[in-house]
Formats: structure tokens, sequence, C-alpha cells
């Protein structure tokens, strides 16, 4: 009855061991550059969109720059710029307005991210932070990669 006893015993101390180290070993969360467009809004000259960029990539940005397509609503492209939203402090929000003159807000259909043009920081790269991009939206507008 003894030996019984002792096994399980024995095999209850090696788990409780083992689970420190378990621990250890559970990922950091995914790195992430969050964009979301949040809002269009008609001015005399033409299109204001906002967006909110979160730096969640662990490390300081230097500068963030992305080239994007703007549609119609007949998909037709209207334009293709690059829109820079300079330096995100690691693990902060930001907002970012950019107007585009002639542009009607009503007539866009879409919004396209065509790439990532620029984004460095001591250990990122252009590559990480398109890797880990996450477009949202708050309006009624297609938007995304």
């Amino acid at each position: 009855m003894l030996k019984r006893l002792f096994k399980p015993a024995m095999i209850a101390a090696a788990a409780l061991a083992v689970q420190p180290a378990l621990a250890q070993e559970t990922e950091a969360p995914a790195a992430k550059l969050g964009l979301e467009l949040n809002s269009l809004a008609p001015t005399e000259n033409g299109c204001r969109v906002t967006f909110v960029i979160s730096n969640a990539m662990g490390a300081e940005i230097e500068n963030a720059a992305f080239e994007i397509a703007l549609f119609d609503q007949d998909r037709m492209v209207d334009r293709l710029t690059v829109i820079e939203f300079g330096e995100l402090p690691a693990e902060k929000t930001k907002v970012s307005q950019f107007d585009f003159a002639g542009a009607d807000c009503a007539n866009i259909g879409r919004i396209l991210i065509n790439g990532v043009t620029e984004c460095n920081g001591a250990t990122l790269d252009t590559q990480a932070c398109g890797d880990a991009l996450e477009t949202t939206t708050r309006t009624n507008i297609e938007f995304g990669s």
C-alpha cells in the first residue's frame, strides 16, 4: 500500500516542479500595429480623413508611413499617395488627420493600404510592421490591405 501512495505523490511533486518552467515558456503577446479608419469629414477643399494608430510593437517606431489608394464608389482608383504618421512611441495611440484636396468624402468607396513604405526603429523594420499591421474601420468604407 505504501508503494501505491508513493508513486502518485512523486508524480504530483514532479508536476509542481515543472509548472514554473511551463509558465516561463508562455509566449509574449504578438506584436501589433493597429490602424483604424476613424472618420471622414468634408472640408472646403476636399476630404479630411482621420486615422487612429496604435503601436503595440514592443518598441518605438521612429517613423511610420503607408502608401494608400483611394477608390471611388465605382471601384476606380482616385489617387495613390503616401501618408506619414511620424514617430510612434511604444505602447501608445496617436490620432492623425490627412486632408485630401479635391476628394469628395461621399464618393470614397474604399481605402486600400497598398504597402508600408517606412517603419523603422531600433529593433523594427518595414517588413515587421507590415506583418503586424491590423486594420479596422468605424466607417461604412471598406478599409484594409
